[in-house]
């Protein structure tokens, strides 16, 4: 009466995820890379709340896209084809974002995968620096905006000394003046 047993709790995860094979293998893996992902924040004096609860909503999405794959699955009479290769696909993401996490905090990793793991790092450079913007915003910009203006102001500066040094070493020498 009014209560609550465990078999209703799987119904709901048959219902949302279907019989996925591997997917607690994938919480177990988000579960790792949360883990690894604050030591190497920790080890880079990285920590930041706001990007942490990012990286915590982007695993929830993981399983929002996990969920509409099952669904469309359903609907499409695949019989778990869609659902299963949603979660390889993230459960290799996963991986490689572990791995990426455990090549910074100094773990060995081979040297083939650590020279892939750099190109993928450095391709990651720009998504980095554009989730800075969208947190940050237009103070981003502005910063930016300002470098370029001292950039150019001391360019112009330069150019103007430069100039003062040659009018004034066509002119005369110490010696004569």
């Amino acid at each position: 009466m009014g209560g609550f047993y465990l078999g209703q709790l799987e119904i709901v995860h048959m219902y949302l995820f279907g019989g996925v094979k591997f997917l607690h293998f994938l919480l177990i893996l988000m579960a790792l890379d949360i883990i690894t992902g604050i030591f190497k924040a920790y080890k880079n004096e990285n920590l930041w709340s706001r990007k942490s609860l990012f990286g915590y909503a982007r695993k929830m999405l993981v399983l929002v896209m996990v969920i509409m794959a099952n669904i469309i699955d359903q609907i499409l009479g695949m019989n778990g084809a869609v659902t299963y290769a949603t979660v390889l696909f993230y459960i290799v993401n996963e991986a490689l974002s572990i791995m990426e996490n455990m090549a910074e905090l100094g773990v060995l990793v081979p040297a083939g995968l650590a020279s892939k793991l750099k190109v993928i790092e450095s391709g990651n450079q720009s998504f980095s620096e554009e989730l800075r913007e969208e947190l940050i915003g237009s103070k981003v910009d502005h910063q930016l905006n300002v470098a370029k203006i001292d950039n150019r102001i001391s360019a112009k500066v330069d150019e103007l000394i430069d100039i003062q040094n040659e009018k004034s070493s066509e002119g005369y020498t110490k010696d004569e003046g």
